[in-house]
């Protein structure tokens, strides 16, 4: 039996998925942070659920990385700085954002880390590593879906050009 045979757990992790896994758990602790400060600026009731939602899915992410990082003797980026609650109305207007800003970040950081997520499975030697972060993919992608209805419910949604042309045929 090899090196890498074996329990997954027992192998040792290479340097592309301690680096992957360092930056997934730094930027986890970051969207905990912003999110919550997003919170505060947030109307829409849904919009407020969703952020919530993104929060804990952040904070399950990080918890996960975290122990895989322990467990294997890395040390961990600094972790999310608990954020006090306000009231959305004590922010004035020019500088609150605004619910499909908000929306509209949090969409694109989905977008992204459905992209980091495959890049990360598509690296990993260690099954349990690659699995987790499918479970992250997976978890992702359901949450996108949710804040893409909530654009389109709300008039947030910002299409590409759309195409109505009847295609060309050549020949």
């Amino acid at each position: 039996m090899g090196i890498l045979s074996g329990n997954p757990k027992n192998e040792p992790m290479h340097y592309g998925e301690v680096m992957s896994v360092w930056s997934s758990l730094f930027a986890a602790n970051g969207m905990i942070d912003s999110y919550q400060t997003l919170l505060n600026h947030a109307g829409d009731k849904q919009l407020k659920e969703l952020i919530e939602e993104s929060i804990q899915q952040a904070q399950m992410e990080a918890e996960q990385l975290a122990q895989l990082l322990k467990a294997n003797g890395i040390g961990l980026p600094p972790g999310p700085m608990e954020r006090p609650l306000a009231d959305v109305n004590s922010i004035p207007d020019g500088a609150r954002f605004q619910d499909h800003e908000i929306s509209t970040l949090i969409s694109s950081n989905i977008a992204a880390g459905l992209a980091a997520c495959s890049q990360v499975i598509g690296q990993c030697i260690r099954e349990d590593i690659a699995a987790m972060f499918l479970q992250f993919h997976n978890q992702k992608a359901a949450l996108g879906g949710r804040f893409l209805q909530l654009n389109k419910n709300n008039g947030w949604l910002v299409p590409p050009p759309l195409h109505h042309g009847e295609p060309v045929v050549m020949g």
